[in-house]
């Protein structure tokens, strides 16, 4: 779906003398210039949809690890309401996460392969539906490729700017918790821009509703994003939006945050989250200790040093900047907008997203410590935040640009152009050769499986087994051996009473 001007050129009518801007052969300059743009920015955005298609093909070579291998006999021996009740009774308590790691676990090792093409697709279409339906609701419209290229920058920059891309897009278990559940809460917006009538109105508040309490049982940080968001909506409203639509914004965030709430409560109360924050040693220690919280702030700042260093992300500040310089107002739209105010939008927003990335640290930071520096994964939840405030202050700067150039910006967009290509080039290199060490362990991993299910089916109940870990996993005898977890699960996932730490592989 695009938004846009018709690309579509009326011939003029012969009895009228060409007007302004109208060529004596009959030919538009602006629905050829629009024709044009369309086509340029298509093109553009075939290189982060390359890198994501790429990056799909490479997940032939997941393979099971970490906690995989503890889900995979439970989803085998009791179905997928089985790891569901699981996770309520015994793990964390995450409903909605155990139903989602079910759904790939129901299909062992073709779950995990499969995992990142679905997941990749998903969230670029997510992704690219907010797109078209935020620039409508906010009254603008842009050549038909500009959507595209947006989610799709989006996308990309998102997925494999991150410090560990395995762990991000590749580990279900990861991505479902704190990759595919930030994306999933950004689209539950989709109805509320979509809203027009009664009807869609009333729609928009039964699947934020819905969203927020599946958003509980998700995941927590990314229910902390959530409920953040939600809030600045709330109390932020007379600045971001017109009377006439004010008093329903505040109320469908008002919904949606009372979902999160119901889904978290009844995540917090359960016996899987006491049983995980007694395993952590989390019961001790506050989130709103003293030292919890400077230890936070500081673990926080170390992962904006790492997050701000990291120049790829300039990708998604130019996929915003060529948003401002495309975008143009609607016209006979009634206005949802304030009348922009770039200073108070930028401030807003880098506001939100700092207060998001330290209370999602601070309620990781009692069970991880000073390790959350390293659990990559848990950034995720509010590094889209992150992604999406970058686009929005190139798109502000963009606008300034058109507004204060008037018309005359071909060398901006051109630059801004290249500066995209080149975030999305500099992202291969480093998924080439992740890809390459995925598919040393897939062959390694492949040899082993064949060689421990021949020894089951031959009656032997123990049996080696050598660890083969790629993007920092965790694998069985860990740490030169002194880490036996999960090794009872491989155990259980080969149908043997228990494995060795093995040296060599068979």
């Amino acid at each position: 779906m695009a938004v846009g001007a018709s690309s579509v050129t009326v011939p003029p009518d012969p009895g009228k003398r060409p007007g302004p801007g109208r060529e004596k052969g009959g030919g538009d300059p602006r629905g050829s210039r629009t024709t044009r743009t369309t086509a340029w920015t298509a093109g553009l955005a075939l290189l982060p949809l390359g890198l994501l298609a790429a990056a799909s093909y490479l997940g032939r070579y997941v393979r099971p690890s970490a906690d995989e291998w503890c889900f995979l006999p439970v989803v085998r021996d009791q179905g997928i309401w089985g790891l569901v009740g699981k996770f309520y009774v015994t793990d964390n308590g995450r409903i909605a996460n155990g139903l989602l790691v079910g759904l790939y676990a129901e299909f062992p090792v073709a779950g995990h392969q499969w995992y990142a093409v679905i997941s990749g697709v998903l969230m670029l279409v997510l992704l690219w539906a907010v797109t078209v339906h935020a620039l409508r609701a906010a009254g603008q419209r842009v050549p038909r490729g500009v959507p595209l290229l947006i989610a799709s920058m989006i996308t990309a920059v998102f997925l494999f700017a991150t410090p560990n891309t395995y762990k991000t897009f590749y580990w279900p278990a990861a991505s479902v918790s704190h990759t595919l559940a930030p994306v999933l809460a950004c689209a539950a917006a989709i109805p509320l821009l979509r809203a027009r009538a009664r009807r869609g109105r009333i729609a928009a508040l039964a699947v934020v509703f819905a969203a927020g309490v599946f958003m509980g049982t998700l995941s927590e940080e990314a229910s902390v994003v959530a409920l953040v968001v939600l809030a600045v909506a709330v109390l932020c409203a007379p600045l971001l939006f017109t009377e006439r639509v004010r008093s329903y914004v505040r109320g469908w965030a008002l919904v949606g945050m009372a979902g999160v709430a119901i889904g978290t409560f009844v995540l917090m109360t359960s016996p899987g989250s006491r049983n995980r924050r007694q395993r952590y040693d989390a019961e001790t220690v506050s989130v709103l200790a003293p030292e919890s919280l400077i230890g936070s702030l500081r673990a926080y700042v170390r992962i904006l040093e790492t997050v701000f260093t990291t120049w790829q992300y300039v990708g998604a500040v130019a996929a915003g900047v060529l948003l401002g310089l495309l975008a143009r107002r609607r016209t006979g739209h009634r206005p949802v907008l304030m009348p922009c105010r770039p200073l108070l939008l930028a401030a807003l927003g880098a506001v939100t997203f700092l207060a998001c990335g330290y209370l999602c640290t601070a309620i990781t930071y009692p069970a991880f410590g000073e390790r959350v520096v390293r659990t990559e994964r848990t950034w995720n939840d509010w590094l889209l935040v992150y992604v999406l405030l970058l686009v929005g202050l190139g798109a502000l700067l963009g606008r300034a640009l058109r507004l204060r150039g008037g018309g005359r910006t071909g060398v901006v967009t051109a630059l801004a152009a290249a500066v995209c290509a080149v975030s999305v080039l500099g992202l291969v290199a480093p998924l080439y050769h992740l890809g390459h060490d995925m598919k040393v362990r897939a062959q390694k991993w492949d040899r082993q499986d064949q060689w421990l299910r021949e020894q089951a089916a031959s009656g032997a109940k123990v049996a080696p087994y050598k660890p083969l870990s790629v993007g920092r996993m965790l694998e069985p005898f860990g740490d030169n051996g002194r880490r036996p977890w999960p090794a009872r699960c491989v155990a259980d996932y080969y149908h043997l009473d228990r494995v060795t730490h093995g040296t060599r592989l068979p």
